[in-house]
């Protein structure tokens, strides 16, 4: 497996009684290395928390081949991933999710408030969607939760939710973004924050050729000329 999945386990004693004796087998998911041996630092003490972190993975098929190999009760997914994002993985692990009496839950991680990010993922199938900010104990909480069926997230993103879905009308489409492929939106979202080609490339596991055909086909598809009208138009959709 390449570097930057794992699986296994963390080497705590998972037989051994924390809190209440509740477990929960978790599989983290983000591109940043020292984030995941933060939150494993932080969770994954099994005596205390119930938490046992059983893998880990870099970007979305690392993720895919990790979630399939551990079968987690819950995996705490970052929304920006290389390989597809965080929606790839879920529309990949969707079998899983519906998987009888053990399904596969997620719970979004993420640095990202966009309301774009909460609703994709919540549309993907996660079950919930909680920022960077969580405390540790609050993101054990939610775990725990998420395992046992319930929705969680963050307070200000509740409202994001609750606008597309709690509604009786029919959420607002962007016609616009939506005639962009999932991996053209990635593109799209780089270009924005100002990455170059070759950045872009090397984040997504693509070629720079690749990279420039998917920056042409945004371009013609939303009608505008060049990546400094490209950069505003994600600026004024809040995709940035």
């Amino acid at each position: 497996m390449s570097e930057g999945a794992q699986t296994g386990a963390t080497g705590a004693d998972s037989g051994s009684p924390a809190g209440d004796g509740r477990r929960v087998r978790v599989v983290l998911v983000d591109d940043h290395r020292m984030f995941r041996t933060g939150v494993q630092a932080e969770i994954g003490r099994t005596e205390e928390t119930g938490v046992e972190v059983v893998g880990e993975a870099a970007d979305a098929d690392q993720a895919v081949t990790v979630i399939t190999a551990t079968r987690p009760e819950v995996v705490l997914l970052d929304v920006h991933l290389p390989g597809g994002g965080g929606v790839e993985v879920l529309r990949r692990c969707a079998p899983m999710m519906g998987a009888g009496e053990h399904p596969v839950r997620f719970l979004a991680l993420s640095v990202s408030d966009a309301a774009e990010d909460v609703i994709g993922v919540i549309r993907g199938g996660a079950r919930g969607y909680v920022t960077k900010t969580i405390t540790g104990t609050d993101l054990v909480d939610s775990i725990f939760r998420v395992q046992e069926g319930d929705a969680v997230f963050s307070p200000r993103l509740a409202g994001f939710v609750l606008d597309a879905f709690a509604s009786t009308d029919a959420p607002p489409v962007d016609e616009d973004l939506d005639r962009l492929t999932q991996r053209e939106r990635e593109v799209l979202r780089l270009i924005a924050r100002g990455y170059a080609y070759k950045e872009i490339a090397k984040q997504l596991f693509i070629s720079v050729k690749t990279v420039e055909s998917h920056v042409s086909a945004v371009l013609r598809k939303l009608q505008l000329s060049n990546r400094h009208e490209l950069t505003r138009w994600a600026t004024a959709r809040r995709l940035v």
